[in-house]
């Protein structure tokens, strides 16, 4: 038995929640103009979840979870504010739907950027566990008397989600603190659990070692809490990884856009296991009168209308509203340091980036590496990381499982902890599982939490050909990820800018994918000796938006004079293709993708009135195509010549033998070509 404190607390909560969801009903005009949904049926195990969780525990709730939000102290008018999507909405100004949180208060468990894919949460909130393990692995201190947890709340029918698997995989293998709590109602949306899966989560939680896995009547608040209670003890004393598994009812519409009476053929049965009854039992048991517990539901009814007109007349946000919070401020804004330090000898490419990586791990404790083949035996794939792991130690630069999505997803747990994740994907080629987590989760967090979540991390790419690499070591993807808003992106070409960008990236309190061209890392390619330098110094930085200016000419008055605007590999072509006509060919290293030095590009475009986009993509419905269309709409009437793109022919992939690759990408000789072009124009 509880004890009656405890027990009037959870009722007045699940009363509330309970009314806010007949207010909703009752008031469906108003509220269907933006989706939501509710938690009726699924309120004793939200509200004994949330009495459990402290200010320094981090909670990744999903989008059902409203009496959650307000067993944690939210009240009905901050979650109003979502739902109508007005300007002072706690969790996003207005940006995303109705219970999905992200919360920063002092005196609550934190809250990071919660997404709509279903199941997607599941990877951030490991890699917050991940930074917790990590933390005590190292001895960076916490300051609080009881250890933090993290809490990730999911539907059972989201377990089906691969990336799940990831997140358990992990879990399981690090023995992380975290408790996945699967609120099992035996629905999809339209389709039902005997259709959609072959078992359900506690079943399928088996098959990984090292998850003690629990199933329980979520229904019922007693059995909810004292399981809970039970479970978050064990995990705050001896941080390993719990799944709670709650069978409840679904009493309310999937969401307010799919109503229950289109498709259930269960509601009679579901009505039966509501939660409220069985809690109203449990207070009578407890002592607690018929009118006491009349008074208590009342109370909790009390406020919700005014708070619901009040909601209503609050401030929507203004046009302006749209353009804030896209990415956190940075404080690199300037290059600084020793670009070209006096050495003995010039270092390749791949070294300037493992010496920067070095010195900032030395630097800032907070930092680690991980990814595919990064740990102490191999150090990388392409030698990146060597001796990293035997410095730092295997804490700090660690091999994960062939998961691209959790080295991606993680980062935002990791980032929400206070670290600052260095993680790589072993090939562009193998990028492709990640994107869901880099667009969904990493790229948006800032913007939809309002300023209060910039995911700090960097994702490392080894890019492009070289080789005879074949169909999946070769491919280039910028396109892809400069479609993706909310993350900056460096294309260096050469190893100064490699290891200021990676310093920059360090500091910049957002997202960041550094491309770094396989064919560069060694200067192995024919032409590619510019890629090695003498390298910077320790506090050289260059910051993201700056492009370089590496072959410069002056305006002619008779001879025809082109500019070049290229980035990676294509500055080396570029070079080595204008030997002969220098005074002719201005070339622009990018050196980042996003931010884009417009100011740079259009005054050498204006000065040499032609212009050529190099890139190693192919061209059609690419990076270079769009960049060429912007070059052509900002400099029209200074144009002497179209805008031209020359890039890898339009083929699905790039080719195994030799012959058809060097047939496939651009090289010295094609660019000579095309500069020759349009000089002749």
């Amino acid at each position: 038995m509880l004890d009656k404190k405890t027990l009037e607390k959870a009722f007045s909560t699940m009363a509330t929640a309970k009314a806010m969801a007949t207010l909703y009903e009752d008031n469906f005009k108003i509220v269907s103009k933006y989706v939501h949904a509710t938690s009726r049926g699924h309120e004793a195990i939200q509200i004994a979840m949330a009495m459990q969780l402290l200010p320094q525990d981090y909670a990744f709730p999903y989008y059902r979870d409203d009496a959650m939000m307000l067993g944690i102290g939210m009240q009905p008018y901050d979650l109003m504010l979502q739902l109508m999507a007005k300007k002072d909405d706690p969790f996003s100004g207005g940006r995303t739907y109705y219970c999905h949180p992200s919360l920063k208060d002092a005196d609550k468990p934190k809250i990071p950027h919660q997404s709509s894919a279903t199941g997607m949460q599941a990877i951030p909130a490991t890699g917050a566990a991940m930074g917790f393990w990590y933390k005590e692995n190292t001895g960076i201190q916490d300051a609080n008397q009881e250890k933090p947890i993290v809490v990730c709340s999911l539907g059972d029918a989201s377990v089906t989600e691969g990336e799940i698997a990831e997140a358990l995989q992990m879990a399981a293998l690090k023995q992380l603190p975290i408790l996945y709590l699967v609120q099992d109602n035996g629905w999809d949306i339209s389709a039902n659990a005997a259709e959609t899966r072959a078992q359900n989560a506690f079943e399928y939680a088996k098959g990984f070692h090292g998850i003690e896995a629990i199933s329980i009547d979520g229904a019922n608040f007693t059995e909810s809490y004292l399981a809970v209670e039970k479970v978050v003890k064990t995990i705050r004393e001896e941080r390993r990884p719990f799944l709670v598994h709650a069978k409840v009812p679904l009493l309310n519409h999937h969401t307010s856009g799919v109503r229950m009476e289109w498709y259930r053929d269960d509601l009679e049965e579901a009505q039966s296991r509501d939660p409220f009854p069985v809690l109203i039992k449990q207070l009578l048991e407890a002592g607690f009168t018929n009118e006491e517990i009349d008074v208590i539901e009342t109370s909790a009814y009390a406020e919700l209308q005014k708070d619901f007109d009040k909601a209503q007349l609050a401030e929507d946000p203004t046009p302006e509203d749209l353009f804030t919070h896209d990415f956190a401020p940075t404080p690199i804004t300037e290059e600084v340091g020793e670009r070209n330090p006096q050495r003995e000898d010039k270092v390749v490419m791949v070294d300037c980036a493992l010496f920067a990586v070095e010195e900032l791990m030395k630097k800032h404790q907070e930092c680690l590496l991980y990814g595919q083949d990064v740990g102490g035996r191999l150090g990388g794939v392409f030698r990146e990381a060597a001796t990293l792991a035997q410095k730092f130690g295997d804490e700090r630069v660690f091999n994960t499982p062939i998961q691209e999505a959790f080295i991606v997803g993680s980062t935002v747990g990791m980032s929400a902890v206070g670290l600052k994740p260095i993680v790589e994907v072993q090939f562009a080629d193998y990028i492709w599982p990640g994107l869901n987590q880099l667009f969904t989760e990493v790229s948006r967090s800032c913007y939809l939490s309002n300023g209060k979540w910039p995911v700090s991390m960097i994702l490392r790419v080894p890019i492009g050909a070289y080789g005879s690499g074949g169909p999946y070591h070769s491919s280039s993807v910028e396109s892809v990820l400069t479609n993706i808003r909310g993350i900056k992106i460096a294309y260096p070409s050469n190893g100064a800018d490699l290891k200021g960008l990676l310093k920059a990236a360090y500091y910049d309190p957002n997202p960041v994918v550094i491309l770094e061209h396989k064919g560069l890392y060694w200067s192995k390619v024919k032409g590619t000796d510019a890629a090695r330098v003498n390298e910077p110094s320790e506090d050289y930085i260059l910051p993201f938006g700056k492009a370089n200016i590496v072959q410069e000419i002056w305006e002619q008055e008779t001879d025809e004079t082109i500019t070049v605007i290229t980035y990676g590999m294509g500055v080396h072509w570029a070079l080595n293709a204008s030997v002969t006509i220098k005074n002719q060919v201005e070339i622009i290293d990018l050196r980042t993708l996003y931010p884009l030095d417009e100011e740079a590009i259009f005054k050498s475009v204006k000065k040499a009135k032609k212009c050529l986009v190099v890139t190693e993509e192919p061209t059609n419905n690419s990076f270079a195509r769009s960049l060429a269309g912007l070059i052509q709409e900002k400099c029209f009437k200074y144009l002497d010549a179209p805008v031209m793109v020359i890039g890898s022919e339009n083929m699905p992939a790039i080719p195994l033998n030799s012959t058809l690759e060097f047939t496939m990408i651009p090289n010295v000789d094609k660019v000579k070509a095309k500069m020759e072009e349009l000089l002749n124009y």
